[in-house]
């Protein structure tokens, strides 16, 4: 293999991105504390934190006094630098929320889904519409949307045309980037799954941070996992890693939406929790006008039904069981469990949910390992996927609208604006392991 020669361009962008992520993610500091949190010389400190406040990225926070010297000047991110946009496209529904640069949501879009198979480009006209209206809600101007990020309940296969394969959906080869671009979208686009996009918001600003090794299973309609391994998620050849709901936990069990059987997902998801629950009561429904509110009678229904009850249980156990193969898999130190109906099982049922991956799991990784829930809530892809232009704009250092004038090449999943020609795809420097 051919060394790779450093250009000082790569050196400069490095240095750009090095000082753009400690101040996201620890700010305020002064350029004495940027210094000495970086490595970096007080030279280049001052160089490139003087053209990242003449870009606006950064702005001054205050002062702080020095030890015998003048105060020293206090910098951050600038939150109204911009916009993020995150888009959940879930198993029942679109959810679109808008956040600024410091990651506060400034507005929410809801829309159902009309089918639990939807055409695709139903999909992309209600996500354009609904990037839209978080626009005109929010009261800002679509210019100063940084990139919107998209989260999909299957696989996306990265290339120079993003595909989703989604048999839960129906969906086999979807380009929905190029849906939107046809819509009118012509703000840089980031599409990845669902649960990698949650677990790298998790990473960052809940339960996962300070850990280097994590997985985050993600518990909704369907099951997902996000695998983080010296602080970077994998992915696997083609992006598809992390598909445990479809790992089997009964040979032969019951039938999955995937079309195989025994799967996880046909267990413990909330659509399987649901018809076992109809199916242990002899085909009477759980009450509820959705699956949301079909799992909230359930588990109130626990308190006065052996029936409810004792299926609960049970999908503690399959629950359980699966993390303890995450667990001998993967060797984590921490498990963090998510999704709306992750979050509504471990609410009640986290001791027995441990106590089943104990059983199940192999001594010694599962005395190495902690099982705690997700800390952003239940409705958190959203602000997950918007978390995917901000990844870019901190790896490259630079806004991910400005690779029409420069040579910054495009993360996974990044589709450009419309008229660029999208670079080869590479790696973020900036994932999960920012900082």
């Amino acid at each position: 293999m051919q060394p790779t020669r450093t250009t000082a361009r790569d050196v400069r962008r490095r240095n750009r991105s090095l000082l753009l992520s400690t101040l996201f993610f620890r700010a305020p500091l002064s350029r004495l504390e940027l210094s000495r949190a970086t490595g970096l010389s007080s030279g280049t400190v001052s160089t490139v934190t003087a053209e990242l406040v003449e870009e606006h990225l950064i702005v001054e926070a205050g002062q702080v006094e020095s030890a015998g010297g003048r105060p020293r000047t206090l910098l951050r991110v600038d939150p109204a630098y911009g916009n993020v946009i995150g888009v959940d496209v879930g198993e029942t529904g679109v959810r679109v929320e808008l956040l600024d640069l410091g990651m506060s949501r400034k507005a929410t879009v809801e829309q159902p889904l009309p089918s639990a198979r939807p055409d695709p480009a139903v999909v992309a006209e209600q996500v354009a519409i609904g990037i839209r209206e978080v626009v005109v809600a929010a009261r800002v101007d679509e210019q100063s949307v940084i990139g919107a990020g998209v989260g999909v309940p299957g696989m996306v296969e990265q290339g120079p045309t993003s595909l989703i394969h989604a048999p839960t959906i129906g969906w086999s080869g979807v380009a929905l980037g190029q849906l939107l671009r046809e819509r009118g979208i012509t703000m840089p686009l980031f599409l990845d799954n669902g649960a990698k996009a949650l677990g790298q918001a998790e990473m960052w600003f809940g339960a996962g941070r300070g850990a280097r090794h994590v997985v985050i299973a993600l518990v909704g309609s369907g099951v997902g996992a996000a695998v983080v391994t010296d602080g970077s998620t994998y992915r696997g050849k083609s992006s598809s890693a992390g598909e445990w709901g479809h790992t089997k936990i009964v040979y032969g069990g019951r039938a999955c939406r995937c079309g195989s059987r025994g799967c996880l997902e046909a267990y413990v998801g909330a659509e399987a929790i649901i018809d076992r629950y109809r199916k242990a009561r002899r085909g009477r429904a759980a009450t509820g006008v959705d699956e949301v509110a079909a799992i909230e009678a359930l588990i109130a229904a626990a308190d006065r039904s052996g029936i409810a009850a004792g299926l609960l249980e049970e999908t503690a156990g399959f629950l359980g069981a699966g993390i303890a193969d995450l667990i001998n898999l993967f060797n984590p130190e921490r498990v963090v469990l998510g999704g709306w109906t992750g979050l509504a099982l471990g609410a009640r049922l986290l001791p027995k949910i441990r106590a089943a991956a104990k059983a199940h799991a192999l001594a010694h990784p599962y005395d190495q390992v902690t099982i705690e829930l997700c800390q952003l809530g239940p409705d958190a892809v959203a602000f997950g996927v918007a978390t995917l232009p901000v990844a870019a704009l901190l790896s490259h250092g630079a806004d991910p609208r400005s690779r029409r004038r420069s040579s910054i090449p495009a993360p996974p999943g990044a589709h450009p604006p419309t008229g660029t020609q999208r670079p080869a795809p590479v790696t973020p420097a900036c994932g999960f392991d920012c900082l």
